[in-house]
């Protein structure tokens, strides 16, 4: 195993032991800036909006993104990620 696939399963285990939204929110202040905690969820907000059908340039518009931001998050969808997000 890797060094950095080591150091990913050991921030999937601190997400796994913050059971609490409180937690979970201190974790993310912790690790990430307020740019990238906004970042990730947007990213999030794309993806589940794409699960629902809603079209790229919608996404786009309504969340004021490119299309090739969303385009990104509709490929990583047909590559098999975000199986477990309803």
């Amino acid at each position: 195993m890797t060094k950095d696939l080591k150091l990913q399963e050991a921030l999937e285990k601190y997400f796994l032991k913050s059971h609490t939204q409180a937690r979970i929110r201190d974790l993310l202040q912790g690790l990430f800036t307020d740019k990238e905690r906004k970042e990730f969820a947007l990213r999030l907000e794309i993806i589940k909006r794409l699960k629902k059908g809603v079209t790229h340039q919608k996404i786009a518009k309504s969340l004021g993104v490119g299309v090739a931001t969303v385009t990104r998050g509709a490929k990583e969808i047909k590559n098999g990620h975000f199986k477990y997000l309803p």
